[in-house]
This record gives C-alpha cells, sequence and structure tokens, in this order.
C-alpha cells in the first residue's frame, strides 16, 4: 500500500480503526477560543484499547516475520504498553516477559492486574536498579528464553522505535481523511508524550499527508530538550530502515513541558480538575498519567489566550482508562 511515495510495512489488523474524530462542543462553548475536537484513540479496542496497539500493529507483524514466539517488553507498573502487549500476545498466542518497573503494594490493579489476567510472566524491579540496569535486564530475559529454546523479540518502552513510529503516520492518514469529512483544517493537533512514539509517528505523519496542523506533545515525564533528540533519533531510524523520502530537518518538533507535574505518573489537581471537567461535560474518561496531564495542559493553554487565533485544535486521546483505578483516591466527590 502506498502514499505518494511512502510504502507501508507490514502489519497485522488488531486495532477497531478507523476511531472517530468528535467535536467537543459543551466543552469549548465553556471555554471561548478555538474549537476543541477529539479523536477517539481510546476507542481502538476495549480491553485493548489506547495508543500502543496502533504501534503493536506493525511491531508485531515484524516479529512474527522474524519467527519469534516470545515478547519481552519494559515499563512502569501501570504501563498502558505493557498491558496491550499482554493481551496481544495472548491472542497471538506469544508468551509474553514484562520487565516493570517499581515495588507492586498490595492486590494488583490497573493494567497491573491485567497483565497477570493475560498469563504475561511479570518482573517487577525497584526504580533505581530498573534504571540502571535497563539493558542488563532485557539481555538476562533474553538468555532466559533463548536456553528454553524461545526466540524473543524486543520491544522498546511504548514500542517507540523506527516500526512503532508507523502507527501514528497511519493515524495521520486517518486524520486527513476525518479533516475532510467535517470540513475542517485544525491548525494544532496535540497528544501526551511519554516515550516519543506517537508524537514522531503524528509529526511526521502531519508532513507526509500535508495537514497543515503543528503536532505538540505535552510531556508527561523528561523535558522538552529530551523529546526534541527523542523524537528526532526515531524518525532518523525511521528514515534509515525504510528510506523514506521526508526532509527531517524541516519537520517542526514541538514539545511543551510545563503540564507533566512533579513525577511520571504523580498527578498534580490540575490534571484531577481537567480529568472531572472532560468526564462532567462530555463523557470522556482521561487517565492521571498521560491524557490528563496532556488535556489540562490543552485547556491552560486555551485559557492563557495563547491559542486564542485558532479555529480549531485536535486533541488526540491516546487512551489510558486503566490507569485510573489505581489512583481513585486522589478524587473527592
Amino acid at each position: 500500500m502506498t502514499i505518494a511515495s511512502v510504502a507501508f510495512p507490514n502489519a497485522l489488523s488488531l486495532a477497531q480503526t478507523p476511531t472517530p474524530l468528535q467535536a467537543l462542543d459543551r466543552l469549548s462553548a465553556s471555554l471561548g477560543g478555538p474549537r476543541i475536537w477529539i479523536k477517539r484513540d481510546d476507542l481502538t479496542g476495549s480491553h485493548l484499547s489506547g495508543n500502543k496497539i496502533r504501534k503493536l500493529e506493525f511491531v508485531l507483524a515484524e516479529a512474527q516475520q522474524q519467527g519469534c514466539d516470545t515478547l519481552i517488553t519494559c515499563g512502569g507498573l501501570q504501563s498502558n504498553h505493557c498491558r496491550a502487549t499482554a493481551l496481544l500476545g495472548a491472542q497471538l498466542g506469544l508468551k509474553v516477559q514484562l520487565i516493570l518497573r517499581g515495588t507492586p503494594e498490595g492486590q494488583a490493579d490497573g493494567n497491573l492486574f491485567l497483565d497477570h489476567l493475560a498469563g504475561a510472566n511479570v518482573a517487577c524491579y525497584p526504580t533505581k536498579e530498573y534504571v540502571k540496569n535497563l539493558d542488563a535486564l532485557f539481555a538476562h530475559w533474553q538468555t532466559h528464553y533463548r536456553e528454553q529454546g524461545s526466540k524473543a523479540f524486543v520491544i522498546p518502552t511504548g514500542a517507540s522505535d523506527e516500526i512503532g513510529v508507523w502507527g501514528y503516520i497511519q493515524c495521520a492518514r486517518e486524520l486527513k481523511a476525518d479533516f475532510a469529512q467535517h470540513q475542517i483544517d485544525p491548525e494544532l493537533i496535540v497528544c501526551a508524550t511519554g516515550s516519543g512514539g506517537t508524537q514522531a509517528g503524528l509529526t511526521a505523519g502531519a508532513s507526509l499527508f500535508e495537514l497543515n496542523a503543528q503536532v505538540i506533545g505535552m510531556a508527561v515525564c523528561d523535558n522538552s530538550d529530551y523529546f526534541k533528540h527523542k523524537v528526532r533519533e526515531d524518525l532518523d531510524a525511521w528514515q534509515h530502515r525504510y528510506q523514506v523520502e521526508l526532509d527531517l530537518d524541516a519537520l517542526s518538533i514541538v514539545t511543551n513541558d510545563d503540564y507533566m507535574g512533579p513525577a511520571y505518573g504523580v498527578a498534580a489537581p490540575e490534571h484531577i480538575d481537567a480529568i472531572q471537567l472532560l468526564a462532567k461535560l462530555e463523557g470522556i474518561v482521561l487517565d492521571p498519567v498521560y491524557t490528563g496531564k496532556a488535556f489540562a495542559g490543552l485547556l491552560g493553554e486555551i485559557k492563557s489566550g495563547r491559542w486564542s487565533s485558532y479555529s480549531d485544535v485536535v486533541f488526540v486521546h491516546t487512551g489510558g482508562i486503566f490507569g485510573l483505578f489505581p489512583q481513585k483516591g486522589e478524587f473527592i466527590f
């Protein structure tokens, strides 16, 4: 399949796509400023909801092509990516090894509960050990499965690499059709950015499909300089591997790091307020790790007046609902 001079690699059909684009009219009216639209990538599946499945459609196709029977990946205790990998592995008959950052407390909840339910082998490590020794942990588990006669495929954090980039290039193609259907020409596309792959795909895709919109990643961890480097690194590797004709130097890689809060996975009051506001006005649920922070950033920029000249802004809802439940104590009703 080709669009312009771009040839998409093989992908599995795992997500419920295309996802809808809908206007948030009640919220927009309450704020003034641009009309807010939301790309419902929280509806890519039910238990498989979110952005990770788009990337994994391409990543797991590569794993199968290489004849692998085991998947090894990593993330936090409430990683949406790890949950999606565990469930897709079960669906495809693949063993899944998860390397998780953090120490579980009490009964497993949210994404971690689903990891276990799907039959993944879960290995948890204290944060300091995880950060310091992640490469060694991957090597350990690769050796473990090789000695068992298995062939393991390693997937990086968030499936954010040159293969996973294709997932949100594909989403950009959908957005092109969405904009035509609704007869809009949005100036901004906003997404949460944690491992950089979604932002990388949308940034490249916006250029390839001439969306005329600036992609803005709302950082949930790390700063804007880190993401500028990470997004460009992923796109360099993508272009080298697939020989896509695109001037990467001409891309505008923009990340806003003003709304990430005190730490990764820790929500501030403004993030909780954003989650509650969207649920009450539009019946759409965000999470406190990714989308709640990014949406709080969108609201903050609109309320500041910095986006007053724009007519239409699109928020890409990358899912994460299961991460809401372990933090339910943060909400007061």
